[in-house]
């Protein structure tokens, strides 16, 4: 079966990932891009090692036994009936497992983020695509690193990755198609992704925790931008039965993450702690979270769901086509009218110019400039 690239700008020209002799054709080194030129310049601005203390300290104690990692309204199953037979150590010991399952979850994607990146190394044909891809590469790195640290230190060990989320990454990762990885990898995942980060930089009672989001959502900023540029230069080009596979696939891949990524049944590993049978959550869950509910969720702007739907609308992969599906969740002419700021730009930017002042004693508008220059 031949491969669909559905590709409309030379930077994303793609070859198959065993085709290593088209990487060494003579006309190849020549024909660079200098779209990604400022991201890959801005590297250094936002450079940091989870291995040095100067940069994050995970010996840093947190009192798990006392002290809730994350607010009650962050983990809704513990407004559930059967959630109240709970003693107050025991919430506290939940809303610690909850949090482990979240961030055993963000691990699993960085770790799909860094298979991803070097993937795209193997296809994209342009040499600046490629750079750029190598630098993520190196960037989910540290994330997969970081994350990893911070869940040892915590917990010890993560949680095995749930199936909704680990067939999405099989997926994107696997994919032949350039477009199936950039919007699958840096706009849906890296979408999620930066919606919960900002949420834990936001809400999170554990500083360290604070402060590794930040420092990876520094990162962050810069992918989701690879993923826009792409939008920038495919989406206007796309034929209307191109349009349509990518908003309908884009609308697949929501569709599933909406209903399943914190299904109960994703979860039943932390219930079987607790005594709690996770149909009997299910079935609860159903009967108090209503899509009212949902809705009224998706009205905070760190809900990562908003700010998926978000990245989606400004890559113009919603259109008035598909709106109606998404607008039963969100206000669409709400969203619009938002324009392009996305949620955790300012925390990165703050977190750039921290790196800023360790790496070079200085702070300049890093992420602002790249911006400017697109």
């Amino acid at each position: 079966m031949t491969t669909r690239q559905i590709t409309h700008d030379a930077a994303y020209d793609a070859v198959a990932p065993d085709d290593f002799a088209a990487m060494i054709e003579v006309d190849r080194y020549g024909a660079r891009s200098d779209a990604f030129d400022k991201i890959i310049s801005a590297t250094h601005d936002h450079f940091w090692d989870p291995l040095d203390t100067k940069y994050i300290d995970f010996s840093e104690p947190f009192d798990m036994e006392n002290e809730m990692m994350l607010p009650e309204d962050m983990v809704p199953e513990l407004q559930l009936p059967c959630f109240q037979k709970l003693t107050q150590k025991e919430r506290v010991r939940f809303v610690s497992q909850n949090a482990r399952w979240m961030l055993s979850a963000i691990l699993h994607g960085e770790a799909g983020a860094l298979g991803l990146s070097a993937s795209l190394c193997h296809i994209l044909r342009d040499p600046g695509a490629q750079e750029y891809a190598a630098n993520q590469t190196r960037e989910e790195a540290r994330h997969v690193t970081g994350f990893s640290a911070y869940v040892k230190a915590r917990w010890g060990t993560p949680l095995p990755c749930g199936d909704t989320l680990k067939n999405l990454l099989v997926d994107i990762v696997n994919a032949k198609e350039v477009y199936k990885k950039v919007v699958g990898m840096q706009m849906l995942v890296e979408g999620l992704a930066m919606g919960a980060f900002a949420a834990l930089y936001t809400n999170s009672k554990d500083p360290l925790l604070v402060r590794l989001t930040q420092l990876v959502m520094t990162d962050e900023a810069f992918h989701h931008k690879f993923g826009k540029i792409w939008a920038d230069r495919t989406v206007p080009n796309l034929s209307e039965e191109e349009q349509h596979i990518i908003e309908d696939w884009a609308a697949e891949c929501f569709q599933t993450l909406l209903f399943n990524l914190v299904n109960p049944e994703q979860k039943k590993v932390i219930y079987e702690e607790f005594g709690l049978d996770w149909q009997q959550v299910q079935t609860e869950m159903l009967e108090a979270f209503t899509d009212e509910d949902r809705k009224e969720r998706m009205k905070s702007g760190t809900d990562i769901f908003r700010v998926l739907i978000k990245t989606l609308l400004k890559a113009g992969i919603i259109t008035d086509r598909t709106k109606p599906f998404y607008a039963t969740y969100v206000d669409m002419d709400e969203l619009k009218s938002e324009g392009d700021h996305m949620i955790g730009d300012d925390i990165a930017e703050e977190g750039i110019k921290y790196l800023q002042t360790i790496n070079f004693g200085t702070r300049t508008d890093a992420l602002q400039q790249v911006s400017a220059a697109e």
